[in-house]
């Protein structure tokens, strides 16, 4: 009956964990994931997470549906960060915004909706982007090309030729955009260029769609938010995808969220109303455990503080490895420049590394990065950082 369905090979960057979990030796190293480690190793429970986890399960409580977009306060908390509470937009009440199945399921959502309400829109994607922005558009029904970014030369954006791009598309072609730690490469706009991009957008008339799953990871809330912000001061429409997973370490809860910035209060609701139809026909609801913690952080003072602080801690312990790493290959490899190490930004880094190297680290070392050369810098911690450096520039020579 099935003999028509085709292969399908698995993800590479999943399909990378399962290898590492397999791998019997007793020193290897992780880079693939993007998972934030702490500097055990291991997989953190934030504070602010554990207060509100032991709210809930004192007394247990009972499990209903949730509303299909989620719970109210969810939703506001998604506005405030993403616009910040006194932004004009959430005051004339012109964001729709929903609960989804993590950062991927804001995507597919925002996907479907666009896919039917404008259906001659194609979408672009930077090059090189995270390898699942493609497959989540393709399978909504869109063509999707590539636009220019990533200059291995410079360790840089390709900017001017990103723009005379941009000048091409047409009318409601939908651009997905990185508003923070670009994913892979670390590589981000700065504000000047956020500025140029923004008006080209605003004056081709072109649909941009931000996917930020690292606020926080960057510089600070608020300006790892610029270009949202300063999209809505536009005046434009746009969609913003936003994810809890890495800056809440709620990895398997599925908490993220769409929003959708209109014109009017009243074209808002038509979307979330729509918004709501599209969730109805693929998950009806998001599940709820993730719901209550992210509520009860993002709408307690002090719980939101704690929170903010604790996000903050994640971000310094990467710069320092991002540090530590730079000093270590600068000090084997003199006559190399690895400054992009500490320019980059985020959890990622694109290392320069070729597919044949990064197969070498794996086979010859245990030390696990995407064949793209990507690395998760959040993997790194004072006990593996020499071993990697060591590894890295055995293969670099």
């Amino acid at each position: 009956m099935f003999q028509h369905v085709e292969f399908y090979a698995g993800d590479p960057i999943l399909g990378l964990m399962d290898k590492y979990k397999a791998d019997e030796r007793s020193q290897k190293v992780n880079l693939g994931v993007g998972v934030y480690y702490d500097e055990e190793g291991r997989l953190p429970v934030l504070e602010c997470v554990k207060t509100v986890e032991t709210q809930l399960a004192n007394p247990p409580k009972p499990r209903p549906y949730l509303p299909m977009d989620g719970l109210p306060g969810y939703r506001a908390a998604c506005q405030r960060l993403l616009f910040g509470s006194d932004h004009i937009a959430v005051k004339e009440k012109r964001i729709a915004s929903t609960a989804t199945l993590g950062g991927s399921g804001a995507l597919c959502v925002g996907a479907n909706f666009i896919h039917r309400w404008f259906p001659k829109a194609r979408v672009f994607v930077s090059d090189p982007t995270w390898g699942n922005h493609i497959g989540i558009f393709e399978g909504a029904g869109f063509e999707v090309g590539k636009y220019p970014y990533y200059n291995p030369a410079i360790i840089g954006v390709r900017f001017d030729e990103m723009c005379a791009f941009l000048q091409e598309l047409r009318e409601n072609d939908v651009v997905l955009l990185h508003p923070c730690c670009h994913n892979p490469t670390g590589v981000d706009l700065s504000r000047e260029q956020w500025d140029q991009v923004l008006n080209i957008i605003k004056e081709k008339k072109l649909i941009p769609f931000m996917d930020i799953a690292y606020q926080g990871f960057g510089d600070d809330m608020d300006s790892d938010a610029y270009a949202i912000r300063r999209a809505a001061d536009l005046g434009l429409s746009l969609f913003v995808s936003n994810s809890f997973s890495k800056n809440l370490s709620l990895y398997g809860e599925r908490v993220g969220g769409l929003s959708v910035v209109c014109p009017s209060d009243e074209e808002a609701r038509r979307v979330q109303g729509q918004l709501q139809f599209t969730i109805r026909r693929i998950y009806s609801s998001p599940p709820s455990h993730g719901g209550y913690v992210v509520d009860g952080v993002m709408n307690d003072e002090a719980l939101f503080t704690q929170w903010v602080g604790e996000v903050y801690v994640m971000r310094d312990r990467i710069r320092d490895m991002r540090q530590k790493l730079q000093d270590a290959l600068s000090e084997k490899l003199p006559e190399r420049d690895f400054s992009y190490f500490t320019k980059q930004r985020g959890m990622f880094s694109f290392t320069g590394l070729t597919p044949e190297q990064a197969e070498r680290l794996q086979k010859e070392f245990a030390v696990y990065i995407v064949s793209n050369g990507r690395m998760c810098v959040a993997g790194l911690n004072s006990k593996n950082i020499d071993y990697v450096a060591a590894c890295m520039a055995e293969v670099l020579k």
